[in-house]
């Protein structure tokens, strides 16, 4: 369920109008002025059936940073073993987020 939403430029401030709930507005200020993303990928790692292990940000991060996670997870490779949860690379950019395990190996 979601609703129509209206943005509108007045004077250096962006109006979000329209919406049924509090909720939707913040969510469309938020996605205006600072949007955030989760990064799901695999990084590689030696010693696992796969090659490749699944990992994640631990919590959404600015979706400027979204190009720069990838690229510090490609330059990484993992020995096993791994614990589902483990703490891959920590606060990435200074941000606080991590990236994380989503798999034993």
């Amino acid at each position: 369920m979601g609703c129509r939403l209206t943005v509108t430029e007045s004077q250096a401030n962006l109006i979000v109008s329209g919406g049924k709930c509090l909720k939707g507005e913040a969510y469309a200020q938020n996605e205006i002025n600072n949007p955030l993303r989760m990064v799901c990928t695999t990084a590689k790692i030696t010693g696992g059936i796969h090659g490749v292990i699944p990992v994640k940000t631990d919590r959404a991060i600015p979706e400027k940073y979204k190009l720069e996670v990838v690229k510090a997870i490609n330059a990484i490779e993992l020995k096993s073993p791994v614990k589902m949860g483990d703490i891959i690379i920590p606060d990435l950019f200074g941000t606080g987020v991590n990236i994380i395990a989503e798999r034993d190996m």
